[in-house]
């Protein structure tokens, strides 16, 4: 017979052995040698089972803090009202995709909504393939873009320490003014976004000589896990053309940086002017202020190839 388990809080030492018996060794934990037992959020505040407060400086999840009460209330609210999957028709869905479209260029209109960003990053590649026929993608290194399979072949930060790079996927250099491949001192009479651009361009300028097509480029408009890294002027609008005119795609993932977190701009790819405008948009995190809420937008043409080139897709 299994044993009881009891609902009586557990002494940081409990807590620390029963992790290490059940929880994988992967999920490794912050502050390894004294790891903080975390019981309680308010605000931008963290606090550890003796009452002790932290100042959330590392937490990438609570958009508007932690327990804020809005979203404490919808969330009970909606729990309490109904939770199911998105093939009946509801009124929150489409208010929903009305509201986040409406903070973005007009051609971006289709929404599908998923439960990470992850998975969002996952949609957005099936996408991308459904709609140009290709397979290969290119991305910048350092890049993070999720943690299921798909996701991960597309994260140098993940495959460069423990993997191996796929064969599809075509890393290029950070856009790095400071410490990248070109910096302001380096070539300072330079337009550093050309120069980088330039290196998406040489491999869009390969693939064909290798039987390869490009379906999509992906990159965090502000690399997140890489650095913090603001890429120069002109960067993105060089990149969008030349992938474009290589019959690719072009895809921003908001998942770390959306809904207004450059503080300027809803979204972080339009501090790079109004003519930079992606194709796919991936967003997560401060969608839902950490619960699993999260959403690909696109264009009419590419949800019609989705529709067409793929499998019905649904969510729950």
């Amino acid at each position: 017979m299994a044993s009881k388990i009891t609902e009586a809080a557990l002494s940081k030492a409990e807590t620390i052995s029963l992790r290490n018996k059940h929880i994988g060794s992967s999920c490794q934990l912050f502050f390894r040698s004294n790891p903080l037992k975390i019981v309680k959020g308010r605000g931008q505040y963290l606090f550890d089972e003796k009452g002790d407060q932290y100042l959330d400086c590392i937490n990438n999840v609570a958009h508007v803090g932690h327990s804020h009460a809005a979203v404490v209330e919808a969330g009970s609210k909606q729990m309490a009202e109904l939770n199911t999957n998105n093939r009946f028709l509801h009124d929150n869905i489409v208010r929903l995709a009305q509201k986040l479209v409406s903070t973005l260029p007009s051609k971006l209109s289709v929404c599908f909504f998923v439960n990470s960003g992850s998975e969002a990053n996952d949609l957005a590649l099936r996408l991308a393939r459904a709609h140009t026929r290709n397979k290969d993608a290119i991305v910048l290194d350092h890049a993070y873009h999720g943690h299921v399979i798909s996701a991960m072949d597309l994260s140098p930060y993940k495959f460069n320490h423990k993997g191996v790079k796929k064969s599809w996927v075509h890393v290029v250099p950070t856009p790095d003014v400071y410490r990248g491949k070109y910096t302001d001192q380096s070539h300072p009479d330079y337009d550093l976004g050309k120069l980088y651009a330039d290196e998406v361009r040489q491999v869009l300028e390969r693939l064909p000589s290798e039987g390869r097509r490009v379906a999509a480029f992906f990159a965090e408009s502000l690399q997140s896990c890489g650095g913090q890294i603001l890429p120069p002027k002109n960067y993105l609008k060089y990149v969008y053309q030349y992938v474009r005119d290589a019959g690719g795609v072009c895809v921003a993932d908001e998942v770390q940086t959306g809904f207004g977190r450059v503080g300027s701009h809803w979204w972080a790819f339009q501090l790079q002017g109004e003519d930079v405008i992606p194709d796919i948009v991936t967003m997560g995190k401060p969608m839902g202020n950490g619960h699993p809420v999260s959403a690909v937008v696109t264009t009419e043409e590419i949800a019609r190839s989705f529709h067409r080139n793929a499998p019905e897709y649904c969510n729950t």
